[in-house]
């Protein structure tokens, strides 16, 4: 199992980015919310869907990611320069945790969702859980888990329900002026 850090900082592709944390306790959401900017990398970032390509990151790009308390599952929601969605990415996770230096974390359960802006949803790596726990990496429980969260997060994009679509725009309107400069590096 991956522990993935919500700063991404051995990212190589990255020179230069401008990231931030902050906590929220409302009614529509409870847990962090993560903003990674990209001002400078080495080259672009392409994942072909359908056999459309589409750019996951470039320069002006923003990444946000939603932790929300509780749950076993992480809601990145990546945008262009132009501040449109590119897609939501839903990591499946186990846990979800903080370092010392209050960087949100989680320890990655391989299947994901992705859900583009057209509506198209997919459900990714199950090859890669069968694989993991072929391997040892986890255990009949970890797959019941994960996939569990998988089945509960198509169902309720299926049904209307998964308020990220919404929050994810909601949040980088509101919590971006809030934040005001990201810290840079």
């Amino acid at each position: 199992m991956k522990r993935k850090f919500s700063d991404r900082a051995n990212w190589r592709r990255i020179l230069r980015k401008s990231y931030s944390c902050l906590a929220l306790d409302g009614e529509e959401f409870k847990g962090l919310v993560t903003f990674y900017r990209i001002h400078e990398l080495r080259e672009p970032l392409w994942k072909e869907y359908n056999g459309r390509r589409l750019c996951l990151a470039d320069r002006g790009y923003l990444w946000m990611q939603h932790f929300p308390r509780g749950e076993h599952f992480v809601v990145t929601t990546m945008f262009d320069d132009k501040g449109r969605v590119v897609q939501w990415y839903i990591d499946v996770c186990k846990t979800q945790g903080l370092t010392d230096q209050q960087v949100p974390w989680f320890d990655d359960l391989y299947l994901d969702v992705v859900v583009l802006p057209s509506g198209e949803v997919f459900l990714m790596d199950e090859d890669e859980l069968e694989e993991a726990l072929r391997q040892g990496d986890v255990n009949g429980k970890d797959v019941a888990l994960a996939r569990k969260t998988a089945g509960r997060l198509l169902s309720s994009i299926r049904n209307g329900r998964f308020r990220y679509f919404t929050l994810s725009l909601k949040h980088r309107k509101s919590l971006l002026e809030r934040s005001g400069e990201l810290s840079e590096s």
